[in-house]
Parts: structure tokens; C-alpha cells; sequence
């Protein structure tokens, strides 16, 4: 008998699979195919650092508006209680109604690089019955005059910050652009966070030489993407006390077993669904069951960390000694 639970963040997850932050959560009968499929989890679409910050001044202009000229003024503002909803209260109540939907643990999603409103909206996250928050850090070192060191640092107080208001568990979704992430993940473990995800996309704009300007491009993952999140989940695993999870690249059930033997938790897909459907998730799950049989696996827990660098008897692939072979063995063959 196959057994395919996991424990993620504390929680005891029925599968290795979880929803990645889509845009496919916020239909509420998606949120129930996505279970019914077989997702052990959800992460919900992300509320933007920038729309709590967008609020906030949206409502610090409505309260001061006109009051210096009348003191009935304040009449003027927006029945906050009942029909003015608010891009928080909209989240918070998707979060309560897809709670009330589906089975499986749903995890909110955050996604910034300051502290700014975080710990606050952290905990209303919390209060509104989350069984996690996940933090997406997503955020580029623009500006030449900020070290590198203080990058990190500003990342560190905010996940400090709101891992210390909250007790549901939080996760903290990264970057690949640090100068030392096994380093960096240290830090973040020692914060308290009960999970690394391995990694944010980078979305880089085009030119659009008619228009002359610059233009967001989005694409979807590929399995090549898997490659960078299986190096670093690999090198990490057996040094934390934070689980962790890989995300970008994940199409298929060897995905998911890749990134188990890495050392992940659980892998996490969302660029996949919208390609192949959310039933997508049932053909993944019955890859993974099929080739663990064919291995003779009986369950993840004799999977994970066995391909992770403390594992195998050969180190060098996961160092410079790859960089060297890699390029060696190629062939350099001539056009006819």
C-alpha cells in the first residue's frame, strides 16, 4: 500500500502536492476540484503589499477630507460597516468562505518586503482562520547604495516581526538572488519560520520597441525551472529545523518525486493547471503512486533526502566540480 502523507508546516498533509498561489483559488468550486483532485493543500492568491499600502492611504485621505472645514464633516466618509468593502475584508472573507468550502489546510498568502502593515494584516489573516500564512519576499536590490547585508536584514526583522505575532505557522517564500542562501536560510531558521519555499519567479518586463516602453511578460513555468529549486533544496536539506518546500517547474509525478528526494516536504504547482487543467493534480499523483510501486517505495518518508548532498557519495555535483564536468562533457560538433 502506497502512503503518500506528508507533514508540512506542522500539518498533516494526505499528499505531497500542494496548490501554489493561482488566481485558480479565487473561483470557490475551483478551491473544491482542486481537493477533490487531490491537492493536500492550498495557498491562496497573494494580497499585494502594495493594495494594504494603497488602502491604507485611500482611508487616511477619506478620514481627513473636509474635517478642519466642518465638524459634521465626518458624515461625508464611507459606511465602512456595511457597504465599503475593502481589499483586506474582500481576502479575509474568501479565506473564511474557501475555509468553509474545502477539507484541507488552507494557507494565506502575503506578498511584500517591508514590515509596513504585515504584522497587523498577519494576524487578522490569522483570526479569519488561515491554517498558515506563507510570506512571498518578492523584492530586487535596485537601489546601489543598500549593501547586500542590509537586504538581508530588512528581510530578517520583517519575518521576525510577524512570526512573533502569530501562532499559526508561517512559511517564507525566497528568492534565488541571494549572495549566500544557505546562509541566509540560517538566519531565517533561527527567526522560528517552520518553512523555506524554494523559490519566487522572477518576472522580467520586455521592451516594446512600437510603443517604445516597457511591458510585464508573464509565461508560465517549465520543468527546466525545477533544476535551480532541486540544487539549493538538496544543499539545505538535514541543516534546518524549517521544512522545506520547492515550487516553480513542477508538471509531473517525477517532479514531485525529484523534488522529495531533494529533501522537500511538499512541491507545489500552479503553472501546471492553468496549462493542463486542475484535474491535472489526480494525473500527478497516480505518476508518483505508479513509479514509487515500480521501486518498490512504500511511502515519501524512504524518499526524502535520499538525492540531497548529505546523501549521495559523490558531493561534487551540487559544487564547482559539476561547473567543470558539465562542460567537459560536451562535444563540440561542427556544422556540415
Amino acid at each position: 500500500m502506497i502512503n503518500l502523507a506528508t507533514e508540512y508546516l506542522g500539518l498533516k498533509l494526505k499528499g505531497p502536492l500542494v496548490v501554489s498561489s493561482t488566481p485558480l483559488t479565487e473561483p470557490l468550486a475551483n478551491c473544491k476540484r482542486l481537493e477533490e483532485s487531490g491537492a493536500s493543500a492550498i495557498v491562496l492568491t497573494s494580497l499585494f503589499e502594495e493594495q494594504l499600502a494603497l488602502e491604507a492611504r485611500a482611508l487616511d485621505s477619506d478620514l481627513e477630507r473636509g474635517t478642519e472645514s466642518h465638524a459634521e464633516s465626518t458624515s461625508y466618509l464611507p459606511d465602512y460597516s456595511d457597504d465599503y468593502r475593502t481589499t483586506q475584508d474582500v481576502y479575509l472573507n474568501h479565506l473564511r468562505s474557501v475555509k468553509e468550502t474545502v477539507g484541507i489546510p488552507v494557507i494565506g498568502s502575503i506578498n511584500g518586503a517591508t514590515p509596513g502593515g504585515w504584522v497587523r494584516f498577519a494576524q487578522d489573516v490569522e483570526q479569519a482562520g488561515a491554517d498558515a500564512l506563507e510570506l512571498n519576499t518578492y523584492s530586487l536590490a535596485i537601489d546601489a547604495n543598500v549593501p547586500g547585508e542590509k537586504v538581508e536584514q530588512q528581510l530578517l526583522d520583517l519575518v521576525a516581526q510577524v512570526r512573533g505575532s502569530v501562532k499559526i505557522p508561517v512559511a517564507v517564500k525566497l528568492s534565488p538572488q541571494y549572495t549566500s542562501i544557505p546562509n541566509l536560510a540560517r538566519k531565517l531558521d533561527a527567526t522560528g519560520v517552520n518553512a523555506l519555499v524554494l523559490f519566487n519567479r522572477f518576472y522580467q518586463p520586455d521592451f516594446d520597441l512600437e510603443e517604445m516602453g516597457v511591458k510585464p511578460r508573464l509565461k508560465f513555468s517549465t520543468p527546466d525551472e525545477l533544476l535551480l529549486r532541486l540544487h539549493w533544496t538538496a544543499i539545505l536539506y538535514g541543516h534546518l529545523k524549517a521544512d522545506l518546500a520547492i515550487t516553480g517547474g513542477v508538471h509531473s509525478g517525477l517532479d514531485v518525486i525529484k523534488s522529495v528526494m531533494a529533501g522537500a516536504s511538499v512541491a507545489m504547482t500552479a503553472s501546471a493547471l492553468h496549462l493542463y487543467g486542475v484535474e491535472h493534480i489526480a494525473t500527478v499523483l497516480t505518476e508518483v503512486r505508479e513509479w514509487m510501486e515500480k521501486n518498490e517505495y512504500a511511502s515519501l518518508r524512504q524518499m526524502r533526502g535520499a538525492l540531497s548532498r548529505q546523501a549521495v557519495p559523490d558531493s561534487s555535483p551540487f559544487e564547482r566540480g559539476n561547473y567543470i564536468k558539465t562542460l567537459s562533457s560536451y562535444t563540440m560538433r561542427m556544422p556540415q
